[in-house]
């Protein structure tokens, strides 16, 4: 048998649970070599939660397959997430119920006195997150002066979080023959130095291919305009219908106006982050666990420890900062043997720093086009088709009320009602800009514009304005479609564009609705009618320093470029100091 060199009670709780051989990194753990200090290196999904309870379990159990009774802690896990420490927690109880070991769970949130209580009755193991845990050592509540084993799961997430003096004084309270197994995705420098200073003679373990990032994971990114980012993570996932998605921000902020968005346009989305309580973040998982919802929209630290079986699509709706930051969100899906896809939505201007990304990921992603209307509604189609013509199996009553319908209508109408019903229930996909040159071309010169108003704005090349995001703004400014906007001509200062004549009424009423004067975003942008020869070189009023426009739109610089050194034009002389 696989397992037959652990304990029994552990074999048959493997089994029980329909485990018929170990992953990679368990059956590195449980080799007889491995009973010493351990430095393991694997991905997200690869069963390390299991693997460090495996690798815990022969010691603990020594001799009578018994554990011994409940008192101060034997083994410690520190994990750097409530979440993840309520999993790992979860996971250890069926793996030692046929031993009915004590499991003690010490997390933030969570009502401190009765931890403590529980503490005091006694625990073979204690699972908590490093801030609790050193609240509990601190006043005298944890004894750790009996551990045999200290386990750091995700190490490298909980350096990230802060969690550097916390984990040094825990592990400053362990007896020094106690065994340290670290468990993380990545080996950066800190990782490293931690090792060396609480760890002996340790044995390096990596399951990670470093040729590639996830074999299990689709990889694709997405170039799009800044101010369509919304709108392209709407259609993808509108294009893809994952039964589960997830989307990164980088940002409590992000995700609270990522979600509300999505669930104006009718997604069933929850939304995970650093502000939401231990209570609405279990409803929202158990959201996502039971169907009722199937978007949730998370920052990196909160989404730390999920695992939903159902899930099989990441988007990055906010660029990830790293290389590692974006393996550790995207083995979100392709987990335990399942497929997934991970989609980045790339602002067209950070194309290169993608693929620079990708590069030091190891990742080969495919760049491919956001889906467009067209393409949705031709998937809906296929996938209305499929579900229809799936065997189902009916009740009289059904039956019963399917003769009352084609009595009174007819089959081909009836079909009608049920397309209308479930395109209904769909959220409408967005129209996007069109990047590609012939796409930006059939945008801004296009006939029958022989009547036009030229308009100039105060941004131009020297704050790096570019058609494919002066288009969208024009549009939210001036409250017309990118069918009106004729020729746009960018020069170095400013920007000229056409409108036909027939609407420059409508069109200079929204943009005086729409302007506020001095503001640093797109609304501060001055839009006014230029003369009627067009574009001219003469001397214009000093441009905008908005460098794009933003209604959502989380990467890229604030400002474009440094500010022109000495005065500002017109402006008084300083006076010198002292005078």
């Amino acid at each position: 048998m696989p397992f037959s060199a652990l304990p029994a009670p552990i074999a048959q709780a493997l089994a029980a649970r329909g485990y018929a051989a170990p992953t990679p990194v368990q059956a590195a753990v449980i080799d007889a070599d491995a009973e010493r200090d351990l430095l393991v290196s694997a991905q997200t999904g690869s069963g390390k939660t299991v693997a460090f309870g495996l690798a815990i379990a022969r010691q603990l159990l020594a001799g009578d397959n018994a554990m011994p009774p409940a008192g101060a802690p034997l083994a410690l896990v520190i994990a750097p997430t409530r979440e993840l420490a309520l999993q790992v927690s979860k996971e250890l109880t069926w793996l030692f119920g046929e031993v009915r070991a004590r499991i003690a769970t010490c997390v933030g949130g969570m009502d401190a006195v009765r931890e403590r209580r529980t503490l005091q009755h006694g625990a073979h193991i204690v699972v908590g997150t490093p801030g609790r845990l050193r609240d509990h050592l601190e006043r005298g509540a944890l004894d750790l002066s009996a551990l045999m084993f200290a386990v750091l799961d995700e190490a490298d997430e909980m350096l990230d979080m802060g969690f550097r003096e916390d984990l040094e004084e825990i592990l400053d309270a362990t007896p020094p023959e106690r065994r340290t197994l670290l468990f993380s995705a990545t080996m950066p420098r800190p990782i490293v130095a931690l090792a060396r200073r609480y760890q002996k003679d340790a044995l390096a373990i990596s399951t990670i291919d470093e040729r590639e990032g996830h074999g299990d994971i689709s990889y694709q990114a997405v170039a799009v305009a800044p101010a369509d980012i919304q709108n392209a993570v709407v259609n993808l996932l509108r294009f893809h219908e994952a039964e589960t998605a997830m989307l990164f921000c980088a940002t409590r902020e992000n995700v609270r106006r990522l979600h509300t968005a999505l669930v104006e346009r009718g997604f069933a989305a929850v939304a995970l982050s650093g502000e939401h309580s231990q209570n609405e973040r279990n409803q929202a998982l158990q959201a996502l666990r039971d169907g009722r919802a199937r978007v949730c929209v998370a920052t990196d630290v909160a989404a730390r420890g999920i695992d939903v079986a159902t899930l099989s699509l990441v988007i990055h709706a906010e660029l990830p900062r790293d290389p590692d930051v974006l393996k550790h969100r995207s083995g979100r899906t392709g987990r335990a043997g399942r497929k997934g896809t991970a989609v980045l939505v790339v602002p067209y201007p950070h194309r290169r720093r993608v693929e620079s990304m990708l590069r030091g990921a190891r990742i080969d992603a495919d760049w491919v086009e956001a889906p467009t209307p067209q393409e949705i509604h031709a998937k809906d189609r296929e996938r209305l088709l499929a579900a229809l013509m799936e065997p189902v199996e009916t009740s009289d009553e059904e039956r019963d009320m399917a003769a009352l319908l084609l009595e009174q209508r007819g089959a081909e109408d009836i079909a009608a009602a049920l397309v209308r019903a479930h395109r209904a229930k769909l959220p409408a996909p967005e129209e996007l800009v069109d990047l590609s040159a012939e796409g930006a071309m059939k945008a801004h010169h296009r006939a029958g514009f022989e009547d036009v108003v030229w308009f100039r704005m105060d941004i131009g090349r020297r704050q790096r304005a570019d058609v494919r995001w002066i288009l969208p703004l024009i549009c939210r400014r001036g409250h017309i479609t990118r069918n009106e906007i004729g020729a746009i001509r960018i020069s170095a200062g400013e920007t000229h564009f056409q409108v036909p004549r027939a609407i420059e009424a409508k069109f200079r009423a929204a943009l005086q609705r729409t302007a506020r004067e001095g503001a640093e975003d797109e609304t501060g942008i001055r839009i006014e009618r230029a003369p009627e020869q067009g574009p001219q070189a003469e001397q214009r009023p000093k441009p905008h320093k908005l460098h794009a426009a933003r209604p959502w739109r989380p990467e890229g610089p604030k400002t474009a470029g440094p500010k022109p050194a000495g005065p500002k034009p017109g402006g008084k002389p300083k006076k010198p100091r002292g005078k």
